[in-house]
Order: C-alpha cells, then structure tokens, then sequence
C-alpha cells in the first residue's frame, strides 16, 4: 500500500488532484471532512491546509470557530507526521496547547512544521502550528504533541 505522501504526489500530479487527495484524506479521517478542507502542501516537516469561511464552521459571531481551527492544526499537523515519521516508527498526538490571538474573520490557512532536530528528541516530537487569515493575521498558534514510537 502507498504512503499518505506517496498518494498525495501521485494525485497531485493529475489535474485537480489537490482537491480528489483532500477528499480522501478528508475521507480516512472523517473528522476533518466537516471542516471542508483543502490540502494546500504535503512534505517532509511541512504540512498545510486551508479552511474556507462557510457557514458549517462558523460560530454565532460569524467568525471561524475555534475549535474548526483546531481542526484545521490538526489535519496539517496529520499531513506534516505521516510525511515525516520514519517507516519503522508510529505517531500519535498526545496533546495540544493552543492560543486564541484574533478572531478568524476569513478563510484560515493552517499549518504545521517541525525540524529534523524536533524529531531525534523522541518519543515527544513538538510540532509548530497556525492558523492566518487571508490577510496575514495569525489567528491561532501553538504546539501539538506527537508521541513517536517504534511499530509492534
């Protein structure tokens, strides 16, 4: 079976094949579907998706809701592990402190990246994550824990 990364350079080759991988990542992970994702980019130490500004994520200010954000993190940082993790090695999240810093007025572009250093730190790998508006302002920041252990 192909990896996550190797299925996302294959269909993003193809045209339109951002949007057929984001919905079958959004598909493995059903969760994430409910925020309409679309993956942006996919590599080693590097994920990122965006979050467009529809109604199903919308709070009762009219504003992203927070916890769609988190949602948004989370699938980049999901992109960022399966692209980084070594093949002998699982990954888990084992937590997530995040920041509120403005309200999420538009689309939000979410991501995630970490270093080749974060990784040999194991078994708790820190990932840097964000969310920014259209305009540039960063929305929400923080850090999710992987946990990274051999595979059984």
């Amino acid at each position: 079976m192909p990896s996550t990364l190797e299925l996302y350079n294959k269909l993003t080759a193809l045209p339109q094949g951002k949007r057929l991988f984001s919905i079958a990542f959004g598909q493995k992970a059903p969760y994430f579907s409910s925020i309409h994702l679309e993956v942006q980019e996919m590599k080693p130490h590097f994920g990122q998706v965006r979050i467009p500004k529809r109604r199903s994520v919308k709070n009762h200010i009219g504003t992203i809701h927070a916890i769609a954000a988190c949602n948004g993190l989370e699938a980049a940082m999901g992109l960022l592990a399966e692209a980084t993790c070594p093949s002998d090695m699982r990954w888990l999240p084992k937590g997530m402190e995040v920041s509120y810093l403005a309200k999420s007025t538009t689309a939000l572009t979410c991501t995630a990246e970490s270093t080749a250093a974060d990784w040999t730190a194991g078994p708790d790998v820190p990932i840097k994550v964000k969310a920014v508006t259209t305009d540039g302002t960063v929305t929400v920041e923080g850090t999710i824990h992987l946990w990274v252990t051999p595979k059984r």
